[in-house]
């Protein structure tokens, strides 16, 4: 069971957030974050983004992903319009960077993200949204408008005892390197992306 080990306000590029730690163990080195705006009213619909670790787009800027891109746009979002971010410890759709470049390495032969995870041995994705739903339920959010894409997530919150009031679209325009992805994204995942965009 998850409990708050830790959270401290805290000042970013967007503005403030107040950052909270959750895991089982206090010992835990990487523990989910709930990051919440400031001036955000939890007793209200809540605007929520549910959002998955990714060290490539996010630190190093990868233009293979638009991870890092969609982080900072719900960051900003959340600021302008209160909300909060559920940030899961969950790398490359939970298989862990090691992993990740491994199937990275797989793309650069024709793969696509899928089939490379496959050929790995791997599930095509292996996250655990329900830990989202454990942390959004101790912070008491009875009801969201949900930041997201993916289809997968939008159920999650329909399944569970939180209201999903709407859909908030994440799309970020896509480049020579994360098309591919994107595709695959939409083909595979359903994600609900604009026909344009990946074409």
């Amino acid at each position: 069971m998850l409990k708050l080990q830790a959270e401290s306000n805290v000042p970013t590029d967007f503005g403030e957030f107040r950052m909270m730690a959750f895991s089982e163990n206090e010992k835990d080195w990487m523990p989910h974050m709930a990051l919440i705006a400031k001036n955000t009213d939890l007793t209200k619909p809540v605007n929520v983004r549910i959002h998955s670790e990714c060290i490539t787009g996010e630190v190093f800027h990868s233009q293979k992903c638009e991870c890092g891109q969609q982080l900072n746009s719900a960051m900003k979002y959340m600021q302008e319009n209160g909300g909060l971010i559920i940030y899961l410890r969950q790398e490359g759709r939970n298989i862990g960077i090691i992993n990740k470049l491994k199937a990275y390495a797989l793309q650069e032969k024709g793969l696509d993200t899928v089939q490379a995870n496959l050929e790995l041995g791997l599930p095509a994705d292996d996250r655990d949204f329900g830990i989202a739903i454990e942390m959004l339920e101790k912070l008491n959010v009875k009801s969201l408008n949900l930041m997201t894409n993916n289809p997968e997530k939008i159920q999650i919150i329909k399944n569970s005892k939180i209201k999903f009031n709407s859909r908030i679209p994440l799309q970020i325009k896509s480049n020579d390197a994360s098309a591919s992805y994107l595709k695959t994204k939409k083909d595979f995942f359903g994600h609900l992306l604009d026909d344009e965009n990946p074409e």
